[in-house]
């Protein structure tokens, strides 16, 4: 009964502050941010892995992207590969850096790892998004466009990195939380806008086509806007996944270890 009541009294707060992309901080500490759930594993046994892959997949489908390199980042799948880049590298800063003053709890979280924990939050369901997105939609049956001649870069591009985030979701010790689901959503109304204004401008696909995506054409707005409304919530569920699965794994390091210090299983609370 209490915890009804405390949620109804935050509610306003939980709303605006979900509303306005805000972290919401709760009983996490820097430290959480630098460890595993395993004591004998360090994140950067898979962070920097992570990170020397996306550098090199970057420089791969720089070197051969099948248009001018000018338009390399017309499209999303490029875009989560630099989140990638930039989730991986701020996770590796995050636990190098352990001066204690600069992880001190007393002076609240440090920018960098607030930094690191927007781009999780934003990163890891845009890459279960790109992976759903590019082989349900853009390589389904009967699809004559190719967006990735290379047949190993394309799998690397559309299904490690999702592959790669689960790895990062599954083995971190710090929350994913449910209010914090206007992050990526914010992040992809960016690409909307980013669409929005690329057609305006005139701009073309390298096969010069008036669009980036054929689902995607603002020459046919009513159709397009359903593509979008639909995809955003398939990025909402995405989100609401990586919740899930934050959950369930805290809880089975709850029911499995013998030292409990650490956990951090709020990310539906209020």
């Amino acid at each position: 009964m209490a915890k009804v009541q405390n949620w109804k009294q935050e509610a306003p707060a939980n709303f605006y502050a979900c509303c306005t992309a805000a972290l919401r901080e709760g009983n996490e500490s820097p430290e959480s941010f630098r460890k595993c759930w395993s004591r004998r594993l360090s994140p950067l046994y898979w962070r920097v892995p992570i990170f020397l892959w996306a550098v090199v997949i970057i420089s791969w489908s720089t070197v051969y992207f099948w248009g001018p390199r000018e338009k390399f980042l017309l499209y999303m799948t490029h875009w989560g590969l630099i989140l990638i880049f930039l989730e991986s590298l701020f996770g590796i800063i995050v636990v190098i850096n352990k001066s204690p003053e600069k992880l001190s709890e007393s002076k609240g979280m440090p920018w960098v790892v607030k930094t690191y924990w927007v781009l999780y939050n934003i990163t890891v369901p845009v890459a279960f998004l790109i992976t759903l997105f590019y082989w349900a939609i853009l390589r389904a049956p009967g699809k004559k466009m190719n967006y990735a001649p290379n047949p190993i870069l394309d799998i690397m591009l559309h299904g490690v990195n999702s592959g790669l985030m689960f790895i990062e979701l599954v083995f971190s010790r710090h929350p994913s939380r449910l209010l914090h689901i206007m992050q990526p959503l914010y992040f992809a109304l960016a690409y909307l806008l980013f669409t929005v204004a690329y057609y305006i401008a005139g701009g073309l696909d390298p096969w010069g086509n008036a669009f980036i995506y054929p689902v995607i054409d603002w020459s046919k707005p009513l159709q397009t806007l359903v593509v979008v409304t639909l995809t955003a919530l398939f990025l909402a569920l995405m989100h609401i996944i990586t919740v899930v699965v934050a959950a369930a794994r805290d809880f089975i390091i709850r029911k499995t270890l013998t030292d409990k210090s650490g956990e951090y299983n709020d990310g539906f609370e209020a």
